[in-house]
């Protein structure tokens, strides 16, 4: 191996078996008979240095090979041109040596640049990596933040290219995901303390629980550092490539850390590979020499340096325990291992020939870089049960495992893999958890982390001014309106014949509301009509028992007994207001009420004409009873309820009642009424009831001062009156009551005008009879009237 460039400062380990790995694949595909067959695979190593300008600086010297490469035998040129690149580890040095060894048509594959920038074909033609692009992994740690109910989160990220990427690829999707963003820090480890610092004191003073750090592992360890210095409330951290780190392991206060790290494998014969240091090895390589002498605190070889002793040859690397010989969690350096052969597959493509069962692999051919670049996109292979293939950006199959930090029963940290993403799979399968996860400080109930606790259902959010939008008042849902989802944007209104609950969370059927016989209201108003329809009947019974009584003959008795019979109709009609409307109610109600009213109405009318025809009839010369005799009154009546009858009719045909649901008056019940059908018809039958009123109140009027005793035109004009003074004030009360007090106000006029009849006119006469006998003679009714 020729000496690659040296970097000052110890020795990175890690990095180091990432080197000894490409070697490994290298040497198993030198000695493989399937995988480029009697071709041998040469190499340099180089360290970046974690510098972007060592790396620019090793990128020329790659670029600057002089010839192609001839394979001649076993021995590989000592000077030729390089056909494939793999690395480099950070985003930041592979964006630079990919601009430079792009433009000669140089392959480079790298095993942990993760940065979404590098599948920019347009820009970085010659990238492919084994390792998946962070933009896969920004989306699932999104969907992970979502998955666990956080909504309020802070964002720390390197300041370099693939922490600004990740981190931008990150904020969108959670954007996206109704995640809100409380601070998102920048830093570099090249910064000065006071910057560090400053994100620290971020971190400390947050009221975001969670924090999603999307840093290389060089970057966390010194922000850990920092944050470890001073007590400060634990946080629920979310990584990204560093979440499987061992180094990062040492710091307690981050256990429950949970993210998406590179799945865990198994490369046969690596450990032992990787042990099997002889001394001629180690002396061999200035690399591995550094690496002995930090693991060792000796020097190899013949000579000591100062303050190094010389190696006594006890030094055995099995005792050690390092980055280097764990080979427990092979994840990148699988990347590594992949990557070396993706490149020998390409290579392969373009040297071998497969013919039947054999592979014929010319050693002489010449092949430009280009050809191999060509081959890589093409590649598809298995090896160890790892899938190795490039989409169209160079980026393989998205797979991760979700690992979480778990404290042991001993009290350390280790790494548990609890679940995993695979982007080959169907929709719905792709992301899985299989295992309990170990939350911050050890806690198994999964944390909260947002800026406002959940609106409850009933409630609406009202966006806080000036504040993201997870930060909100819950405000109760308008009258009318629910919600019935937690943290509901928006109240919605309740279907027509609904209205919320107290708790304005469900919609609940408006009550039925009408006039019911299970009320008091109901069950006063039925009990006066029964014990109306009572009165009227008991005084036909009177009236019929002394039907041949002066007072009862004097007064037409087939009149009264025609006008008691309509006013026991008009108390009963009363009832059909009551309940729950039907068609045939709403139908029968109106129409009963009208007709029975004018039938009482023409009897008071006919009464009323009886008694100015009677006195015209004692003038002398006057013959006027024979033309309104008993077959003229029962005419009279008939005519006058006939018009009443007609009305109606042509109002049941034209537009009759009907039942329907009043929404309009409450909003929180439904009136179940009888609509007019045609308000002209209902009009028109009280209107007839009104005109035949007033019609027999002045005629009424004319005969109360008719010098009879006992003039019964007196008590038709009392009774007119209270039945006009009635149905004067109902109009404007039954055009202003709601609901069913409406229907209240009818049959109370109903009822109040049915019992003026009843008592103005039959009361008086009924008392005579029963109390009076005395005066109920002839003698007593002819006499004039002393008042």
């Amino acid at each position: 191996m020729p000496e690659p460039l040296r970097c000052t400062g110890s020795i990175n380990t890690r990095e180091l078996r990432f080197s000894r790995a490409m070697i490994f694949a290298i040497e198993e595909i030198n000695n493989s008979t399937d995988l480029l067959p009697g071709i041998k695979l040469g190499y340099h190593t180089y360290d970046a240095c974690a510098s972007v300008p060592v790396a620019v600086h090793v990128a020329f010297q790659l670029s600057n090979g002089l010839d192609p490469v001839f394979y001649t035998g076993d021995n590989c040129s000592q000077s030729g041109m390089v056909m494939a690149v793999v690395g480099e580890s950070e985003s930041t040095s592979s964006i630079s040596i990919s601009r430079i060894i792009g433009p000669f048509n140089i392959p480079q594959v790298s095993y942990l640049a993760t940065c979404a920038c590098l599948s920019d074909k347009q820009q970085y033609p010659n990238f492919f990596r084994t390792v998946p692009s962070d933009q896969f992994r920004a989306d699932q740690l999104a969907k992970l933040v979502k998955h666990f109910g956080w909504t309020w989160i802070g964002a720390v990220r390197s300041d370099s290219d693939y922490g600004n990427s990740g981190m931008a690829s990150f904020l969108d999707a959670a954007r996206k995901e109704g995640i809100c963003v409380e601070y998102s820090e920048s830093f570099y480890r090249t910064h000065p303390r006071s910057r560090i610092q400053k994100v620290a004191d971020v971190i400390r003073r947050s009221t975001a629980m969670v924090v999603v750090a999307f840093t290389s592992r060089k970057d966390l360890m010194i922000l850990l550092e920092e944050l470890s210095l001073e007590p400060f409330p634990h946080r629920q951290w979310i990584g990204s490539e560093w979440v499987t780190d061992p180094d990062l392991l040492k710091f307690s206060f981050c256990a429950g850390t949970i993210g998406f790290g590179i799945q865990k494998s198994v490369i046969p014969g690596l450990r032992d590979f990787l042990l099997d240091l002889s001394p001629s090895k180690v002396a061999a390589s200035p690399v591995l020499t550094e690496f002995w002498e930090d693991a060792f605190n000796c020097r190899p070889g013949k000579s000591a340096t100062i303050g190094k002793r010389l190696c006594d040859g006890t030094e055995d690397i099995k005792t050690i325990q390092s980055p280097y010989t764990d080979t427990s969690q092979l994840r990148i350096t699988n990347m590594v291992y992949k990557a070396v052969y993706a490149i020998a597959h390409a290579i392969h493509k373009a040297v071998c020939q497969e013919t039947n069962s054999t592979t014929q692999c010319d050693k002489f051919t010449r092949i430009e870089s280009k050809e191999v670049l060509t081959q890589l996109k093409k590649v598809n292979f298995s090896r160890n049960g790892y899938e190795v293939s490039f989409d169209a950006n160079g980026d393989p199959v998205a797979r991760y495992e979700l690992v979480n930090w778990q404290k042991s029963e001993s009290g350390s940290i280790k790494f548990v893999t609890v679940g995993q993403y695979d982007e080959s799979l169907p929709v719905g399968q792709k992301f899985q958890i299989n295992r309990n996860i170990t939350w911050v400080d050890g806690g198994t109930q999964v944390p909260v982390s947002v800026c406002t606790d959940s609106c409850p259902p009933g409630t609406r959010k009202l966006l806080q001014k000036g504040k993201p939008i997870c930060c909100y008042d819950c405000i109760l849902c308008p009258e009318g309106e629910i919600s019935n989802a937690t943290d509901s944007p928006d109240c919605f209104p309740c279907p027509k014949e609904f209205w919320p609950n107290a708790e304005r969370d469900t919609c609940l059927p408006k009550p039925l509301e009408f006039l019911s016989y299970n009320e008091v209201l109901g069950i006063i108003l039925a009990t006066l009509s029964v014990g109306g329809a009572c009165l009227a009947i008991i005084t036909a019974a009177v009236f019929y028992r002394h039907r041949t009584s002066p007072i009862v003959r004097a007064n037409n008795s087939e009149l009264s007994f025609l006008l008691l019979f309509s006013l026991t109709l008009c108390f009963l009609c009363s009832l059909t207001f009551i309940g729950a409307p039907s068609e045939w109610s709403c139908m029968l109600r109106h129409t009963a009420f009208g007709i029975t009213f004018v039938l009482c109405m023409s009897c008071v009318l006919g009464k009323t004409i009886v008694v100015l025809m009677a006195f015209k009839a004692t003038l002398p010369g006057s013959n006027v009873m024979k033309w309104f005799g008993p077959p003229q009154q029962r005419m009279t009546v008939v005519s006058f309820t006939f018009i009443q009858v007609l009305i109606c009719t042509i109002w049941l045909v034209l537009s009759s009642p009907f039942p329907m649901k009043n929404l309009t008056i409450y909003k929180e019940r439904i009136i179940l009424e009888c609509a007019l059908g045609s308000a002209i018809g209902f009009w028109a039958v009280l209107g007839y009831i009104g005109l035949l009123a007033v019609f027999c109140f002045v005629l009424a009027v004319l005969a109360r001062k008719l010098p009879d005793n006992f003039n019964e035109a007196k008590l038709i004009t009392f009774s007119m009156l209270i039945f006009c003074a009635v149905w004067i004030t109902f109009i404007p009360a039954y055009v202003s009551s709601p609901g069913k007090f409406t229907v209240a106000v009818e049959i109370f006029a109903i009822l109040a005008s049915s019992f003026g009849l009843i008592l103005c006119i039959f009361a008086p006469k009924c008392f005579i009879i029963l109390f009076k006998p005395e005066k109920n003679t002839k003698k007593h009714l002819m006499n004039k009237n002393e008042s």
